[in-house]
């Protein structure tokens, strides 16, 4: 199994929001970074679990947990000229763009803030917490999955 970190603007798309949507699922889309599209299309797999990240909150952090429930499949809301995350060069011939499904799994009780993140010895390697990452997929080593969950 692999694990995963997500991110999502509250405002947008919020932990609540996935935990409210029928069946507790909701495609993954919107992600327009190729390094992230690559994690999506080739490397996420049914199973793996995923932290919920609230980015650009006050605070950010991370809210819960999903789980990848399908794998990666073109992104056809970039096909819809009508939708924020439309492009033009993606077909459905040559998709430019991935998704995955994900399923709610838990809330935390509280939100852990990316300020607490930063105090952990044991996550100072976390690609979330290196300078000039903005990635809003990224890998989660084992070993950083398990102090998180200490955490909670």
């Amino acid at each position: 199994m692999n694990y995963w970190l997500m991110k999502s603007e509250p405002n947008t798309f919020s932990i609540m929001d996935l935990k409210n949507r029928p069946n507790q699922t909701e495609h993954w889309d919107g992600v327009r970074n190729y390094q992230a599209r690559n994690m999506l299309r080739d490397q996420m797999k049914k199973g793996d679990l995923a932290f919920f990240y609230h980015s650009n909150a006050e605070p950010s952090g991370i809210a819960g947990i999903v789980k990848i429930i399908k794998e990666g499949y073109p992104d056809f809301k970039a096909w819809d000229p009508t939708d924020d995350h439309y492009d033009p060069k993606s077909t459905e011939e040559k998709p430019q763009w991935y998704m995955v499904d994900v399923k709610f799994e838990k809330q935390f009780k509280r939100l852990i803030s990316l300020t607490e993140l930063r105090e952990n010895p044991a996550l100072k390697n976390m690609t979330l917490l290196r300078k000039g990452n903005r990635l809003s997929i990224m890998s989660v080593s084992a070993e950083e999955w398990k102090a998180i969950l200490e955490m909670i």
